[in-house]
């Protein structure tokens, strides 16, 4: 199979943390008897130095004509002097809104080897965290309207939370799908006993469930979420939410994995186009210094596989890698503890291509 693929490695770490994921793709490839071809697109703080756009129009280009997206990270302090609406985020923002991606998918796994860096309990822990929050990510309060006026010789503060029907099924659908290619089991998460976008959302959610019957719905309150995800994480598999409420979820869920360093994460839309990236940010202050932690962005393209080219197996093989690099001891600076053998960036790519088989 021949899949087109955008890459932007972005700012500070991002060249060489995306560079390792591109090693473990082509090793992927050559296994599996693929052809990955790489389209190298300029956004962020290095396209303003470039072109003086974080995203031109011809770069954006790129990424919508492409199989799919790569992204290492943008920003930096370098560039926090140029105008807002020419921030390197600023890019981030148009590459979204132009590839049409309204879900932002990110998981929440505790690998095991790495399990005594979680804030929870021990006992919490060890029943397995491994889920994944499907968050709406271009409506919502965030798209609203927002005014702030005089009234009553006081201000006064309104932002709206607005959802269609449509809206709500197509983030649904995502959560549906991802549920199927997982355990199928979906958790809607709302507000539906105080709001009615969230009786809205229910009602949506409840019918597009006729046309998954193979996956079991099940409905909690967000208040009811937060304290759950703490408490017993395990029991969840696919949460699918609004987007204020997936905003604060995800970074919580972020949390109790205890490293951000490896956490990927995919942003979809109405095709299988899809733009994955860590979670971290660009770290400017030990960019080229080979000490970054690729795993975020290594499993990012392990997410690309597995949602974008419905290539799961392909998607085990380079999680089972990883698994097996840590099982030997080998951390990044991030994630190093007693007893354990510190490697830098190129070579926990070298480590987890060695691990890469075919079951």
């Amino acid at each position: 199979m021949t899949k087109n693929i955008a890459v932007i490695r972005g700012d500070g770490i991002g060249p060489e943390i995306v560079e390792q994921a591109l090693k473990v793709l082509n090793k992927v490839a050559e296994i599996y008897g693929h052809t990955f071809n790489y389209t190298d697109v300029d956004m962020g703080g290095c396209a303003i130095d470039k072109w003086g756009n974080p995203l031109p129009e011809e770069m954006l280009k790129k990424c919508v004509e492409s199989d799919s997206v790569l992204l290492g990270a943008v920003g930096g302090e370098k560039w926090n002097s140029v105008p807002g609406d020419m921030r390197p985020e600023k890019g981030l923002l148009r590459l979204r809104a132009g590839m049409g991606v309204y879900s932002n998918n990110r998981p929440a796994k505790i690998w095991k080897q790495l399990a005594d860096a979680s804030p929870l309990k021990k006992e919490i822990v060890d029943k397995g965290i491994d889920f994944i929050i499907v968050r709406e990510l271009i409506g919502g309060i965030y798209f609203g309207e927002h005014k702030t006026e005089e009234e009553n010789g006081e201000k006064k503060a309104v932002d709206v939370l607005a959802y269609t029907e449509s809206e709500i099924e197509r983030i649904g659908r995502i959560g549906f799908e991802t549920a199927r290619k997982r355990n199928k089991k979906l958790c809607s998460v709302e507000k539906s006993n105080v709001l009615d976008s969230s009786r809205l959302w229910k009602a949506v959610m409840h019918r597009l469930a006729e046309e998954y019957p193979d996956v079991e719905l099940s409905d909690m309150l967000v208040d009811n979420c937060a304290m759950q995800i703490v408490k017993n994480p395990a029991q969840f598999d696919v949460v699918v939410t609004e987007n204020m409420f997936g905003d604060i979820l995800s970074d919580e869920a972020s949390m109790i994995t205890g490293s951000i360093g490896m956490i990927p994460s995919s942003s979809l839309g109405a095709t299988s186009c899809g733009l994955y990236e860590p979670i971290h940010g660009s770290a400017p202050d030990i960019a080229g210094m080979d000490i970054a932690n690729p795993i975020g962005t290594i499993l990012s393209a392990a997410m690309m596989l597995r949602y974008s080219f419905d290539m799961p197996e392909e998607a085990d093989c380079i999680e089972n890698a990883v698994s097996a690099v840590l099982d030997d001891g080998f951390r990044t600076a991030d994630i190093m503890s007693d007893g354990c053998k510190k490697v830098g960036c190129s070579e926990m790519g070298k480590l987890i291509i060695s691990k890469l088989s075919r079951k």
